[in-house]
């Protein structure tokens, strides 16, 4: 029986040794992971290196492949991509399951090291996985307003009308260096011509705007529809210091300053007179001739151009048997900023036309329009690939794109995603641009009409972006029917909802918390509230609805309720959202009120002497009734203050003590004295008193919030827990939390963030106990600044952070 008992306690402790080991680890494991996510890739390389060599044979093997994917991931990150290689091959083989994002970073990886096929492989590896199991998203740019689309409202975008279009066509621009190419000129009556000779003045030519970021907007649409006019620009010459109503005056301000821009020009007739600057001028005059040239694409280093032209080359233009000049695709290479040798390629044909060039990221995919035979209709879409030194045969995409009528203008974005024109899909208007999830460069997975305001009822075409869709350029024919150039700006996710992770933590040790109930709630009538509960590693995942604000309430025992607000509004990166919500144990600190001091002369018996206060103004007060209760005998003794407040009261050593400061109109304050050792050497003690009467505003110093934030930090709780101390000594004390801020920002916005701050200080004095009946939370926002610092003022942070304070005010006192 007694080996049995051994052996049993044994097994325990080795059950107890494996416990703490894996929590260790997991505990290693989230902290290397939140390096991670925090972007601290450094400091998670180490983190994960110490796991798989320090704790290699404690990780189990889902541990191991995971710890060895995300270091992977972090040195793929930091550029180190041998390194990366190496664990995304170990992570791979230990992984019991194949994850689909770890294959592709695995292949991006390999094509990063120059293993191309290697990483093809993985490529395709990574595509059957995803066609096997889909996802929520099936692509990195979802449906809009497809059918059977998961979004209940519309993407919506900003146009901003160009000021560089003209009386003339001004259509299809491409991105070249850091402006835009784009076509300019008179265009006739097609788009790809089919019929007429060509040649002629006033054709259409490549135009170049250097620099995007300059590009001025002669006028705004809004996402709803409506026009607003672009904002003024204050002028360099404008004077801004001392023109205003916020800046003294200087002796620099005198009228007495001869004003030279009135009477003689002294630089009249030199050259100096500000002459306006042509955001826009011709691309090149090597490659634009007395017929058609554009649209265009270029290589990602500009190096090389493929664009569109009639068939004319070497001053020689040649018709088709119909007599019709076609358009054809030529490349050119950049020389000394000129472009040389301009060359077909090798599908042009003189019987049909070819055009619309535009080139995938890795520039081995070119995809052109073509009304050659064997399509599906007019003009089709078409894709060649560049094998052995050469373009091969151009593929047709399809009818999965094609149709009947005529596709036009393709353009692939760095994630092989592809925009083109038709008028053969059902629309809004004529041309109308169409969004298609493309894998491999040919397979064809969905298509889907872009929102308005990108379409409309006329021609809209030419659809440049990034990969995410975030902005970028279009042509369209809407206003008086010329083509123009217009940028448009996307001001929501593209996705129906926005992933959101919620990490609850304890403040104290950041450890994750399990078992906090969280009720996640939405703005707007007939949204019901989300209960949920986070799991052992302190986390929950949910999708929020988009352009809607959300409050997360976080309770849990022995804790004090934590709340933080999130905005889908106006997010445009459509990644998932991370968001910690810290939680910490009350502390109540005790109120103390006597300290020993020196007395001025020899004292022959104890004594306690201080001084009534005001906690308004912290005057002295008369009149106020101090009495002095010995707890040994239950003998009162009583002392009125005089103008001065003092009081005194000798002690009896041995005996506790309770002092008791009454006047009307005044909260009756109560303290306890602890009783002094017997035979000790006579002591003076002192008590200085602080009284509140009705009316009464007091600051609560330190109560500060994160920039934009209300939820409650543990600096901030230590000050309340004096609050809390006050609350409980008078009983029938009811206040008005106040909270301010300083006048930055909005006012209405102000005023919200505001009384969400008092709610957060009235829900921790609730959590200690306080009845919610004896408080009123109300946000002042920047009504009442303590000092100068309002709008246009320049102040210093010191300044601004004096206006952000909380107050409470005593409404009633007895």
């Amino acid at each position: 029986m007694r080996n049995y008992w051994t052996k049993g306690i044994v097994v325990c402790m080795l059950c107890l040794s494996c416990l703490t080991a894996s929590a260790q680890i997991d505990s290693l494991l989230q902290q290397a992971d939140r390096l991670l996510g925090w972007k601290a890739y450094g400091r998670a390389i180490d983190a994960y290196t110490q796991l798989l060599t320090e704790q290699s044979d404690q990780l189990t093997p889902a541990q191991k492949a995971t710890a060895q994917g995300r270091l992977a991931y972090a040195y793929q990150q930091v550029g180190d991509g041998s390194k990366a290689e190496r664990y995304y091959r170990e992570a791979l083989a230990n992984s019991p399951a194949e994850d689909p994002q770890q294959i592709l970073q695995f292949a991006k990886t390999l094509a990063s090291n120059g293993k191309f096929q290697e990483a093809q492989r993985q490529f395709e590896r990574y595509q059957k996985l995803k066609e096997a199991a889909p996802s929520r998203r099936p692509s990195p740019v979802p449906t809009e307003s497809a059918g059977g689309s998961e979004r209940s409202e519309s993407v919506r975008y900003r146009l901003d009308y160009l000021a560089l279009n003209s009386k003339r066509e001004d259509f299809s621009p491409a991105f070249y260096q850091d402006g835009l190419v784009y076509v300019s000129g008179l265009k006739g009556n097609a788009t790809i011509e089919t019929t007429g000779s060509g040649g002629g003045a006033g054709y259409l030519n490549l135009v170049y705007a250097p620099d995007r970021r300059a590009l001025k907007a002669s006028s705004i649409i809004n996402a709803d529809g409506s026009t607003s006019t672009v904002p003024r620009e204050r002028s360099r010459s404008e004077r801004t210091v001392g023109n205003d109503h916020y800046t003294r005056p200087t002796p620099n301000d005198s009228y007495t300053v001869p004003n030279f821009d009135a009477g003689v020009n002294i630089a009249a007739g030199l050259g100096y007179s500000p002459r306006p600057i042509d955001p826009v001028r011709e691309f090149s005059k090597s490659l634009n001739s007395r017929y058609h040239e554009g649209p265009a694409t270029f290589s990602r280093d500009g190096s090389r151009i493929i664009f569109t032209r009639n068939n004319y080359n070497e001053g020689r233009a040649r018709k088709s048997a119909e007599g019709v000049n076609k358009l054809k695709l030529y490349t050119a290479r950049q020389q000394n900023g000129t472009w040389v040798d301009i060359e077909e390629l090798p599908f042009n044909n003189d019987e049909y036309s070819v055009g619309h060039p535009t080139l995938s990221r890795d520039e081995q995919l070119l995809y052109f329009a073509s009304d050659m035979p064997g399509g599906f209709g007019g003009t089709d879409i078409y894709v060649s690939k560049w094998q052995n030194g050469e373009w091969g045969k151009p593929l047709n995409l399809g009818e999965a794109i094609n149709t009947k009528g005529n596709e036009l203008f393709p353009f692939v974005d760095d994630a092989g995603n592809l925009y083109f024109s038709t008028d053969g899909r059902r629309g809004m208007g004529e041309l109308d641009i169409f969004f298609a999830s493309v894998v491999g460069g040919t397979r064809v997975q969905s298509v889907q009409h872009l929102d308005a305001p990108i379409n409309s009822p006329q021609d809209d075409f030419g659809l440049i972006t990034d990969a995410t869709r975030q902005g970028g350029y279009f042509s369209s024919n809407r206003r008086e029917g010329n083509d123009d150039i217009y940028r448009f700006v996307r001001e929501s996710s593209l996705f129906g909802c926005r992933d959101l992770t919620i990490r609850l933590y304890d403040t104290q040790n950041d450890l994750p918390l399990d078992s906090v109930t969280v009720i996640a709630k939405a703005r707007g009538e007939g949204r019901a509230d989300q209960t949920l509960v986070t799991d052992v590693n302190g986390y929950i995942q949910l999708c929020l609805e988009a352009n809607n604000d959300f409050t997360f309430q976080a309770s849990r025992d022995g804790y004090v309720n934590s709340t933080v607000g999130f905005s889908t509004r106006n997010l445009t990166d459509d990644q998932p959202s991370q968001l910690e919500m810290g939680m910490f144990k009350p502390t109540i600190i005790m109120d103390t009120v006597t300290t020993y001091v020196e007395p001025a002369g020899p004292l022959t018996r104890s004594r306690v002497r201080g001084v009534v206060l005001s906690e308004r103004d912290r005057r002295p007060l008369e009149g106020v009734t101090v009495r002095l209760r010995n707890d040994c005998d239950r003998s009162q003794r009583e002392y009125v203050t005089g103008a001065d407040g003092r009081y005194v009261f000798d002690l009896v050593e041995g005996c506790d003590y309770t002092l008791i400061a009454s006047k009307a109109a005044f909260g009756t304050n109560t303290n306890r004295i602890k009783r002094l050792p017997k035979k000790a050497k006579p002591k003076e003690l002192s008590a200085d008193l602080r009284m509140l009467s009705v009316g009464d505003v007091v600051t609560i110093d330190n109560i500060y919030y994160d920039f934009g934030g209300y939820n409650l930090r543990p600096d901030a709780a230590r000050e309340l827990d004096k609050m809390v101390a006050t609350m409980q000594k008078y009983p029938t004390l009811i206040i008005e939390i106040r909270s301010h801020t300083d006048s930055r920002g909005d006012a209405a916005r102000n005023k919200a963030l505001s009384e969400q701050r008092a709610r957060s200080v009235a829900s921790y004095l609730a959590a200690k106990g306080i009845s919610r009946k004896r408080m009123t939370a109300i946000g002042m926002g920047e009504s009442q600044l303590v000092n100068n610092c309002t709008d246009d003022v320049i102040c210093t942070e010191a300044e601004h952070q004096r206006n952000r304070r909380t107050e409470f005010r005593v409404v009633e006192i007895k």
